[in-house]
């Protein structure tokens, strides 16, 4: 008995022996699968989710926008692009989009600079200088609806602080005018924008100073560079690519900006603080005018992309060439 197992089993490995491992191509393919099938594993949720919230909704918004419709019922009132005509000749869209403008020209011009520059000064060796960042960036934290309640009362007619202040430096004018008068609304709403979000940049900036070498800044000023020499020839230029991704940032922001604005002034007084977000809640939300809502949304995501996609083009391109290798890294 104990042979005739033993024979057995040696037949079994010979039998085995002879079929072998399979052979490469089989062996390829199936890591191919396993490939495939691991990079299905998680892609496909995304996607299905990006297809969900994303595509989705804008298919529907960009149909919708060709239609009259009030958000009940079906859609039986198609006017084609006369949404987009009407929209043009409104004249409160038409101050939106003043509006997000000036928003964009401040950010650029004050914001970003204000951020620079306190990135610059907290980069120093100054005692205490993780606080003041804490501090600084402890309002990019907070909800923009808690950062509007707050300056809401700032502001507050009468017994806000701003007019105590305003009252105690003298500028009898400004106290009452800060939210309630077309005049000071946008400028009032900037100054809370950048009390929010400079912080951001800042932290932005600091990280892009931090990855400067400090060998290149040692060597210029060896060669005589003075502290604004090196700071406009050596530190600007290297600073370059987070300077572009902030000014992206800061220019979508203010084109689709709404909750701030929204909770402080509801686009008032007489449309003077309103954005294209807001126009699109009123229309969409309060009036029910769901397809003239939908057009000025479209309008919104088209302006987004194609800002989007010409600043990677003409701005961002010197940035991702840098990024991007090939031929396996020559």
């Amino acid at each position: 008995m104990p042979s005739s197992v033993s024979t057995l089993t040696e037949e079994r490995t010979q039998d085995a022996l002879a079929v072998g491992p399979p052979p490469a191509p089989a062996r390829s393919l199936l890591r191919g699968l396993h490939s495939w099938a691991s990079v299905a594993w998680f892609l496909v949720p995304a996607l299905v989710l990006f297809l969900v919230f994303v595509l989705a909704p804008i298919a529907v918004a960009v149909y919708t926008g060709f239609f009259k419709w009030g958000g009940t019922g079906p859609m039986d009132d198609f006017v084609g692009f006369g949404n987009y005509a009407k929209l043009f000749d409104d004249q409160v869209f038409l101050g939106d989009l003043e509006h997000g403008l000036y928003l964009i020209a401040l950010s650029i011009t004050v914001q970003l600079p204000f951020a620079l520059f306190t990135a610059v000064l907290l980069n120093q060796r100054l005692r205490g200088r993780a606080v003041y960042r804490m501090l600084f960036f402890a309002p990019y934290i907070l909800s923009e609806v808690v950062t509007a309640v707050l300056f809401t009362m700032i502001f507050l007619p009468g017994a806000g602080m701003a007019d105590h202040l305003a009252g105690a430096l003298g500028l009898e004018g400004l106290r009452g005018k800060w939210l309630a008068d077309p005049s000071t609304v946008m400028p009032t709403l900037f100054v809370v924008m950048t009390w929010k979000y400079f912080g951001f940049h800042m932290m932005l900036f600091l990280a892009g100073l931090q990855s400067i070498p400090g060998e290149i800044l040692e060597a210029a000023s060896i060669d005589g560079a003075g502290v604004w020499q090196r700071f406009r020839h050596v530190t600007l230029p290297l600073l370059g690519p987070t300077i572009r991704i902030s000014a992206f940032l800061s220019v979508i922001g203010a084109i689709q900006l709404f909750d701030l604005v929204w909770v402080m002034t509801a686009g008032g007084p007489n449309h003077s603080s309103e954005t294209m977000a807001i126009s699109m809640f009123q229309f969409g939300f309060k009036r029910y005018q769901v397809g003239y809502a939908s057009a000025i949304s479209v309008v919104l995501f088209v302006i987004s992309l194609v800002f989007s996609l010409f600043y990677q083009r003409y701005v961002l391109r010197r940035d991702l060439s840098g990024a991007v290798t090939s031929g396996g890294g020559r």
